[in-house]
C-alpha cells in the first residue's frame, strides 16, 4: 500500500488549509489518482489495523439497499451513528453546533440512543433512517437498479463504456443530508478486459477524508470488484481510485504522521467460499480474509 502512504505525504507537501461545515478545518488538494492490483491480494491496510468485517458489513448493506442504521448496530457496526445521532440531540432541543459538544452528547446519550435503535422498531424507523444514501441509488435510483444493471450489462456487453453506477441524484441530495451524508463516494465504473478476463473498477470519490475514510473505501470497492466479478465468472483486476476534494483534518495531522513512520506490509488475500446467484444473497460467511498482519490502529475521531 505504498501508494496510499505517497497519498498522505502529497496532501502533507502540497495542501492547502481550508475551513467546512464541520468546523474543524482540513489540509486539502484537489484532483489525484491511486492505482491497486487486485488481481492477487486486497488492498487492506496494514500500517494501521482496518476493521475487515466492519468494511463487509458495510458494502452488504449498501448492496441490499438498506439505508437504515438498525441493520449495522445489530451486527456492531458503528460508522454511521454519529449523523443520525446528531439529528436526534439536536430534536431533543441540544446544542450541536461544535465537535467538542457533540463528543460530551455522545459519552451521555449515545448508549442510550442505539439501544434504542436495536430495540425499539418504531424509533429505528424514525432516527436510524438515513434517507435515500448509497443502498437507495444503488438499488433504486428513480426507480433504475443500477447494480444489477451494471451486472447484466457485464454479463451481455461486457465491452460496454456505459457500465455506470451514480449514487449522486440530484434530485434527493436534500434529502440525504438531513440525517447523513451527500455521497463522498459519487461514481464509479466498471471495465472488463476481454482477453484475460478481468473486472476493474475505478471510483470517483468527489470528497476524501485521508486518515479515516479513505483506508475502507479502498478496500470497501475492492471487496465490490470481487463480488461482482464472482457473480459475473471473472476475476479481479485493477481498482483505480479518483479523487476530488482528497484532504486530511488537521486533528488527524499527528496521526497521519505516525502512520507515515510505518513500513507497510505484505497484503492479505480475500478468498470467496460460496458465490450466490444474485449479489444480494452474499453473507458475511461466504468470505475469508487471510494473511492480515496489519500494524495496531491509530485511532482518531471522526468530523461530523
Amino acid at each position: 500500500m505504498k501508494q496510499y502512504l505517497e497519498l498522505l505525504q502529497h496532501i502533507l507537501k502540497n495542501g492547502k488549509r481550508r475551513s467546512n461545515r464541520t468546523g474543524i478545518d482540513t489540509i486539502s488538494t484537489f484532483g489525484y489518482q491511486n492505482r491497486y492490483d487486485i488481481s492477487e491480494f486486497f488492498p487492506l491496510m496494514t500500517t494501521k489495523k482496518v476493521g475487515f468485517k466492519t468494511v463487509m458489513r458495510e458494502l452488504l448493506w449498501f448492496v441490499k439497499g438498506d439505508t437504515n442504521i438498525q441493520y449495522l448496530v445489530k451486527n456492531k457496526c458503528y460508522i454511521w451513528n454519529e449523523w443520525p445521532f446528531r439529528a436526534y440531540m439536536e430534536s431533543l432541543g441540544h446544542d450541536v453546533s461544535t465537535q467538542d459538544k457533540i463528543v460530551a452528547l455522545k459519552e451521555k446519550y449515545m448508549n442510550e440512543f442505539l439501544d434504542k435503535i436495536i430495540n425499539d422498531d418504531e424509533f429505528a424507523k424514525k432516527w436510524g433512517e438515513l434517507g435515500p444514501v448509497y443502498g437507495k441509488q444503488w438499488r433504486n435510483f428513480n426507480g433504475v437498479d443500477q447494480l444489477q444493471e451494471a451486472i447484466d450489462t457485464i454479463k451481455n456487453s461486457p465491452d460496454s463504456r456505459r457500465i455506470i453506477v451514480c449514487a449522486w441524484n440530484p434530485t434527493e441530495v436534500k434529502e440525504m443530508a438531513k440525517k447523513g451524508l451527500p455521497p463522498c463516494h459519487s461514481l464509479f465504473q466498471f471495465y472488463v478486459d476481454l482477453e484475460e478476463k478481468k473486472l476493474s473498477c475505478e471510483l470517483y470519490q468527489r470528497s476524501a477524508d485521508s486518515f479515516l475514510g479513505v483506508p475502507f473505501n479502498i478496500a470497501s470497492y475492492a471487496a465490490l470488484t470481487y463480488m461482482v466479478a464472482a457473480i459475473c465468472g471473472l476475476k479481479p483486476g485493477e481498482f483505480i481510485h479518483t479523487f476530488g476534494d482528497l484532504h486530511a483534518y488537521v486533528n488527524h495531522i499527528d496521526q497521519i504522521k505516525e502512520q507515515l513512520s510505518r513500513t507497510p506490509k505484505q497484503l492479505p488475500k480475500l478468498i470467496i467460499k460460496r458465490i450466490p446467484q444474485k449479489i444480494e444473497d452474499f453473507k458475511m460467511t461466504d468470505f475469508e480474509l487471510v494473511g492480515y498482519e496489519p500494524e495496531e490502529n491509530i485511532k482518531a475521531t471522526v468530523a461530523v
